[in-house]
């Protein structure tokens, strides 16, 4: 088998536009969290708090936004959790209707779609808040239906364009915008909302996403088969890598698949790394504000600092990945036990010991950057793992475990909130504890009983030979 060039190969610009999709959907998704900052009157939004005099008052000179044209609403802390954690309530609904859709109609039309419905919805926030709460509320919840079926949908593209030694790179080219999503739209919004008005989050970032929904329609097709400009080589080396790989029954093996091992190692695995993810995404700015006595918000730079390294360790470990695979003949089991082993029990490690280094704000900012870094692992470890096991129905899958792996983001925040009434060191190192023991419990599984076999059931017919 001839491997076909990257530069300018149709796998990579499907990759590239991949990335800046998910890009867009991760600025669409955090921008709220910046601009709500804005949106609440300023002595609503701060809940009666009490901070923890463990460590010195850092000084700082409380800046005063140059335009304050915004409309601003009296939400209290209950409200205000409410507007944030709504989303979830969309994405967890559409994840594995979104999976079964795209392996029906084909992931561009379900991802495009997504991803322009949830720009739009971003357009109307601020009508919608202005309508009332209720609105905006809903507005939210639309957004993550949007937003459930993109990843879903873009497994499965993958599971017909990505040539089982480029899983690791295509994948982690894709995804990685995610992440670098985060990076840029925290400051980003932040400074939007210093310099112009907070409604202009909302619309920028959303018309960006319609211009990108435009180039995707234009330049994207579900298979190689029915792509415009491809090379015929390229066509015939995508096809001829996946030919035993493929399931040409049209209905879903659901049984099989339910009780298939390596699937539930991929669940506990996504859902012990989302519990650390989201519990740092929505209550780090809170650590370092009550404990450490340090606005997070005066620094978006330092916010955004997990994020980008996270971003910097999903391409590289996706280089290194295939490149295991391909010239080093690791087997992919391997290869995936391995990075998700790294990719979980470091960031478990760095968190643990963030709770322990007392006031010293640099340090406890390395340890969480480190230990978000160390997590993006885990993008070639057990989130490939889907296309390993059943390319067939790798967006199915991906929507199964995503569905259990959003269940953190709506309960992790809640329980840490709740265990840290008095905002005290040890209450926070009891927060930090359980999210390593967690990730502890997802690695071990995972290496216990994952696999990088395609599985019997996903593969028509049932009688393929292992090779």
């Amino acid at each position: 088998l001839v491997s076909v060039p990257a530069c300018c190969s149709a796998r990579y610009n499907l990759a590239l536009l991949a990335f800046f999709g998910f890009f867009l959907l991760y600025a669409l998704r955090v921008n709220l969290s910046v601009a709500l900052v804005d949106m609440v009157e300023p002595n609503t939004s701060l809940e009666k708090n009490t901070t923890s005099n463990v460590c010195p008052e850092h000084s700082s000179t409380i800046n005063v936004p140059r335009n304050t044209t915004g409309e601003k609403y009296s939400w209290d802390a209950d409200t205000q959790g409410w507007i944030l954690g709504s989303f979830f309530y969309g994405y967890i609904v559409t994840q594995i209707p979104g999976g079964y859709l795209a392996s029906k109609i084909g992931g561009k039309l379900l991802l495009g779609f997504g991803i322009f419905g949830t720009s739009v919805f971003t357009l109307l926030t601020p009508l919608a808040a202005n309508l009332g709460v209720g609105y905006l509320i809903a507005v939210r919840a639309l957004e993550g239906l949007g937003e459930g079926v993109t990843f879903p949908a873009m497994h499965s593209m993958w599971s017909s364009w990505a040539p089982p030694l480029e899983r690791s790179k295509l994948l982690s080219i894709s995804y990685a915008g995610a992440q670098l999503g985060t990076v840029v739209s925290l400051p980003l919004s932040g400074l939007i909302c210093y310099y112009m008005n907070w409604v202009y989050v909302f619309y920028i970032f959303g018309a960006l996403g319609v211009l990108w929904w435009f180039f995707w329609m234009w330049l994207v097709s579900d298979t190689p088969e029915t792509h415009r400009s491809i090379s015929h080589a390229e066509r015939e080396y995508i096809l001829s890598s996946l030919k035993d790989q493929l399931s040409t029954q049209k209905s879903v093996p659901w049984r099989p698949m339910l009780e298939s091992l390596p699937l539930w190692a991929i669940v506990v695995a996504h859902f012990s790394y989302n519990w650390t993810f989201y519990t740092l995404l929505t209550l780090l700015p809170t650590y370092m504000k009550e404990i450490l006595r340090f606005d997070a918000q005066e620094n978006g730079f330092l916010s955004a600092l997990p994020y980008f390294g996270c971003w910097l360790c999903i391409i590289v470990s996706g280089q290194i990945a295939d490149y295991l695979r391909e010239k080093q003949n690791l087997s992919t089991v391997c290869v995936r036990k391995c990075f998700t082993l790294i990719g979980m029990i470091g960031p478990a490690v760095f968190l643990v010991a963030a709770g322990f280094i007392g006031c010293n704000y640099a340090l406890a900012v390395a340890f969480v950057t480190i230990s978000t870094t160390l997590g993006g692992f885990c993008t070639s470890g057990y989130s490939i793992n889907h296309l390993d096991i059943a390319p067939s129905y790798a967006g199915i899958l991906l929507g199964i475990t995503n569905s259990f792996a959003t269940i953190p983001g709506m309960v992790g925040p809640v329980i840490a909130k709740n265990l840290t009434h008095n905002n005290t060191v040890g209450e926070w190192q009891t927060v930090f504890y359980i999210a390593a023991s967690i990730n502890l419990f997802g690695a071990i599984f995972f290496a216990l009983f994952a696999s990088g076999e395609v599985q019997d059931w996903a593969v028509s017919g049932y009688h393929l030979h292992r090779k």
